[in-house]
């Protein structure tokens, strides 16, 4: 492994802060009218998200500095402190939104899902990387393999949440496959997947609520589908350049938590189709060059590392954005770098200064 380090991809940095403004001057956008209502500040969660994008950016600069194999000697630690931290957040976590995801120390929270994907995406990279001669089997390879995240995946459902939970398996499920498993063996586990995931839809009503309001919202206005009908309402009128900056109207209590899950309607309504298109593109280009990263990455863990944390930003734009435009149903999933969150938010730029090292070693 060459241990010379060369210059950081610079269009990652410029991509992540480019959307990370976009994403503080948007949450203000966004939520100063509720926080006026709610705080008489409507610089409430504005100030928040600064204060953790500040926090953010310094961990990302630190990462940036630390060559990424030391994670490699640190995954088996990390992964069974965010086993244990998913176990006490069922014990003394603090339910939001019919969650008990969060655990909370006075007015600071974290949410212990948000660590388990890294622990298992690091974890994951070194066991894949020291047995990936033994991945082509079932017993000794793939089936141990799944083990890791379907560990952390039942304690995220007990929780329940299905959004942290799909992107966990999501990106494990990359791994794995990128690591030279069988496709026969992904068709099969596939056909159990399906299964299990409708097992876990019929399970519980709020599930199948959203699954009905997703094929038809109208068919319950001011419930289940009151959500999705709120944000294409956003999103329609955006048209090809937007009503304006600050011009939002379902921003007036229409659409909950606009600038959190739903930041992209609001995006899309005041920015229009030009708007929402350009965070798109953003969000591709940071794609491209996190995948040319995992690619050309001096080894195995650098590689599967590198894919997790892309795949990880790619699947959860994918779902944030397929959710606002009706495309799949209702998740607590947040917009990678633009919504409202602390530890997410913090915890993906950490997570980007990793990558940005795994850079500096590329070919």
């Amino acid at each position: 492994m060459s241990k010379v380090r060369s210059a950081p991809d610079f269009v990652i940095i410029f991509v992540t802060l480019f959307l990370l403004g976009i994403g503080i001057v948007m949450v203000y956008s966004a939520s100063a009218v509720f926080a006026q209502h709610k705080f008489q500040d409507p610089y409430f969660f504005t100030k928040r998200q600064i204060i953790f994008a500040i926090l953010g950016i310094v961990s990302m600069y630190v990462m940036m500095n630390i060559d990424y194999w030391v994670w490699k000697k640190w995954a088996k630690v990390g992964f069974f402190i965010s086993l244990a931290l998913l176990v006490v957040v069922l014990v003394i976590g603090r339910e939001v939104n019919g969650s008990k995801s969060w655990l909370g120390f006075g007015s600071f929270g974290i949410q212990p899902g948000e660590f388990a994907k890294f622990g298992v995406a690091a974890f994951l990279a070194r066991w894949l990387s020291d047995n990936q001669k033994n991945i082509i089997y079932f017993k000794k390879g793939l089936f141990p393999a799944l083990i890791i995240p379907v560990a952390c995946f039942g304690l995220i459902m007990l929780q329940p949440d299905l959004g942290t939970g799909s992107v966990l398996m999501g990106m494990a499920i990359l791994m794995i496959f990128a690591s030279g498993a069988r496709i026969s063996h992904f068709v099969g586990l596939g056909m159990i997947g399906v299964v299990g995931f409708v097992g876990l839809i019929l399970s519980a009503p709020y599930r199948m609520a959203r699954i009905t309001s997703f094929l038809d919202p109208w068919s319950d206005p001011l419930g289940s589908g009151y959500q999705i009908i709120q944000s294409l309402y956003a999103i329609g009128p955006g048209g090809l350049l937007g009503l304006g900056l600050g011009e939002s109207r379902q921003k007036f209590s229409y659409l909950p938590e606009p600038y959190n899950d739903f930041i992209f309607s609001i995006i899309s309504e005041e920015l229009g189709f030009v708007g929402g298109t350009l965070v798109l593109l953003l969000f591709l280009l940071l794609l491209w060059r996190g995948m040319r990263i995992a690619i050309t990455a001096p080894d195995l863990f650098g590689n599967l590392l590198a894919l997790a944390i892309i795949g990880m930003i790619g699947i959860q734009v994918t779902i944030n954005v397929g959710v606002v435009t009706g495309m799949f149903p209702v998740t607590g999933i947040t917009l990678p770098f633009l919504s409202y969150g602390g530890s997410s938010l913090t915890l993906m730029l950490t997570q980007v200064g990793i990558l940005l090292n795994i850079s500096r070693f590329s070919r």
